[in-house]
């Protein structure tokens, strides 16, 4: 309880001890809270894992092609330099 009025902004206010029954509904409802912010967080978390990961796989699939275009391009400057020099 003292807890909670501090997240609310109160600071010395003076708590009365709760009784067993309110303290245990307090501390399931705290805890099913703690769960779902961690589970929303948790899914936030594998979702930009996985964004993340497309996008390198991504960069590198546009690497290899430019890559493999170059090469081919090299091969063909190298043929028509090839076909020049015999003329």
């Amino acid at each position: 309880m003292r807890a909670k009025m501090r997240l609310m902004g109160f600071r010395g206010a003076a708590v009365k001890p709760l009784n067993e029954e309110a303290a245990a509904e307090l501390g399931a409802e705290l805890l099913g809270e703690a769960i779902v912010f961690g589970v929303g967080g948790l899914c936030l978390y594998l979702e930009y894992a996985r964004q993340a990961g497309q996008a390198r796989r991504r960069e590198e699939e546009q690497a290899a092609t430019l890559r493999d275009l170059r090469d081919r391009l090299q091969r063909l400057q190298d043929e028509l330099d090839a076909l020049a020099g015999r003329r």
